[in-house]
């Protein structure tokens, strides 16, 4: 679709026509991913002639302008290649940055052979982790109240080698379970399995949970707090959560607004 001008237009035009039609405040582009360096060139070119429509449509049709944003990778460098920093810029409203599925069960390399946080805030390990991608986005120039925090309201359950061995980066045997957990799930497998540990760890900002060989990395109300307040003292502009509807009786939605508000 963004390779091209004419099929740039008509995704542009019918994307204005949706919201219009619908009475939305705005369009959300999620992209995942761009995957080479003419494809970001591309992105650019969508935002830049996107904004533009929007402004246009507004002007003749008196209407406020829409609001655009786009839900984009942890950091502003994508193994190797640099999103279109002034596009976004002087295009987008905001940011949603995903910071979370960092690893998996299901991730390449190492990552279904070892427990993870799914979600890190921070990883003394690794440069994959929320903070690095908000510093990493900073760093390229996007104002930080164009950049919000991206939360999970689920997670990942590996299968333990060892019961006995189950830290982070605890030796594991894939994943114990076919899919992602919501957040509800979890909080049904504690309740339901007694004998299940639970641990927050603020090194990495996660939440931990294990019985017996099932182990599952997540985000509880103490990681979420933690990562809204971060937000909040990094001056972005927010947070938002994928998604609402995975949360048990809004625990973590609550959790979170009061964070912010605090």
């Amino acid at each position: 679709m963004a390779s091209q001008a004419s099929t740039r237009k008509s995704f542009i035009d019918s994307s204005i026509q949706l919201a219009r039609s619908n009475n939305f405040h705005g369009l959300d582009l999620d992209w995942e991913y761009p995957s080479t360096a003419t494809e970001f060139t591309n992105l650019g070119l969508l935002l830049n002639e996107w904004r533009a429509a929007v402004a246009n449509e507004a002007t003749s049709s008196g209407n406020t302008p829409l609001i655009l944003v786009a839900a984009f990778f942890y950091s502003s460098n994508y193994y190797g290649l640099s999103y279109p920093i002034q596009a976004i810029s002087n295009s987008l409203d905001w940011v949603n940055v995903m910071a979370y599925d960092f690893t998996s069960p299901f991730s390449w390399s190492t990552a279904p052979n070892l427990t993870g946080a799914p979600a890190a805030l921070y990883n003394p390990t690794s440069q994959v982790s929320g903070d690095s991608g908000i510093t990493a986005w900073i760093q390229a120039g996007v104002s930080a109240k164009k950049l919000v925090l991206g939360v999970p309201f689920y997670g990942y359950a590996w299968r333990l080698v060892n019961a006995n061995d189950n830290g982070i980066f605890a030796p594991a045997n894939g994943a114990a379970l076919s899919d992602a957990i919501s957040y509800s799930e979890i909080k049904d497998f504690i309740t339901q399995n007694s004998a299940t540990t639970t641990v927050y760890n603020s090194t990495f900002v996660t939440n931990y949970c294990y019985s017996g060989t099932t182990w599952i990395g997540y985000d509880d109300t103490q990681s979420i707090s933690t990562k809204v307040t971060y937000a909040k003292g990094k001056g972005l502009l927010g947070y938002f959560a994928w998604q609402v509807g995975q949360d048990k009786d809004f625990v973590l939605s609550q959790t979170a607004s009061s964070a912010w508000r605090a």
